[in-house]
């Protein structure tokens, strides 16, 4: 499978990057994984708050929400 830069396609790749660099979505992301016993349901937790996309226009899906959750 092709990867995008080191993540499953451009849309992991983008919404991990958001996450990850945007202090609000970096604080809920903390918060969902504290809150959640499983990354599956921190990223439906997530995805309550989140838009439908990213200002760069990738969508927020339950997988790549959950995995830019890997490692936290």
């Amino acid at each position: 499978m092709a990867q995008y830069q080191g993540h499953k396609n451009w849309n992991h790749w983008n919404v991990s990057l958001w996450i990850a660099n945007d202090e609000g979505l970096y604080n809920l992301a903390r918060e969902a994984v504290r809150r959640n016993k499983t990354k599956d349901k921190a990223a439906r937790y997530m995805l309550d708050a989140l838009p439908e996309k990213t200002p760069d226009g990738a969508p927020y899906s339950i997988s790549s929400v959950r995995a830019a959750l890997r490692e936290m």
